[in-house]
């Protein structure tokens, strides 16, 4: 009896030590963004946040095979609504928590501005090398590539791309200078790293597919409880200001 007690009460405690604790997947673009929102939550809440950042398309495809997250914040909408479909991805929860946009980065050492040159800028001699997100994985990188068609500039600049496997990859190439200029998030130009180390241009939203992020519960969560009250926290004001700190606007509509 006393055994049968002593499991029950293990059993319970375990219960809500889990309920304390969830798993999201996030799309590299708010690294530092959704980093600053969870620290605020766990003081706030007491609920542990583990994040894991990369590429959309990567963390879609972990998902799909069962990788046991709570929450997928995308860098678009497709991704999480064909984790919908799959039945991976809870119908319900979904929603647009922001829109990201897209600039051009060059650091420092470069003696060029991207905000006279604008995107003439990545034809010039001095830039070899030009770092863009993987479109085959991330929105960014799709972005990027629209962007180019949409100057021009894509068959004349091809051999001058490097590819990173997230965007938050492709800015650390030029960040570090192993390339010259890169095609970024806003998010990531303004995070504490690169917001003095270079400067950016805003390209106009026209030029590339608006990047409406989406976020939705993973079907498989055992803590939807806990994930919906982070989602919540999210796009709360304090939420969406955050956000806006670092250049993920609202969505116009949802």
């Amino acid at each position: 009896m006393r055994r049968a007690w002593l499991l029950i009460c293990l059993a319970t405690l375990s219960g809500s030590l889990a309920a304390q604790s969830i798993s999201v997947a996030a799309a590299a673009d708010l690294n530092f963004a959704l980093n600053e929102l969870a620290q605020k939550f766990q003081t706030s809440s007491g609920t542990r946040v583990t994040l894991s950042f990369g590429a959309s398309g990567n963390l879609f495809s972990q998902i799909q095979a069962g990788a046991p997250f709570d929450i997928f914040f995308s860098a678009d909408e497709e991704y999480p609504r064909k984790l919908v479909s799959a039945g991976a991805l809870d119908a319900d929860s979904v929603r647009i928590y922001a829109v990201g946009h897209l600039v051009l980065w060059v650091p420092n050492s470069v003696p060029l501005d991207p905000n006279s040159l604008q995107m003439p800028l990545l034809a010039r001699p001095e830039i070899a090398r030009i770092a863009i997100a993987n479109p085959q994985h991330a929105p960014y990188g799709r972005a990027a590539m629209a962007a180019l068609e949409h100057y021009g500039l894509k068959d004349k600049l091809s051999g001058k791309l490097v590819f990173g496997e997230s965007v938050s990859q492709a800015a650390q190439f030029v960040q570090s200078g192993n390339a010259q200029a890169g095609l970024i998030a806003l998010s990531l130009a303004r995070s504490p790293a690169m917001v003095n180390a270079g400067k950016y241009w805003e390209i106009p939203q026209d030029a590339y597919p608006e990047l409406r992020q989406a976020v939705g519960i993973t079907s498989r969560s055992s803590n939807k409880k806990a994930a919906q009250t982070f989602l919540d926290f999210v796009s709360s004001t304090e939420g969406a200001a955050t956000l806006r700190k670092y250049g993920l606007t609202p969505p116009t509509h949802p």
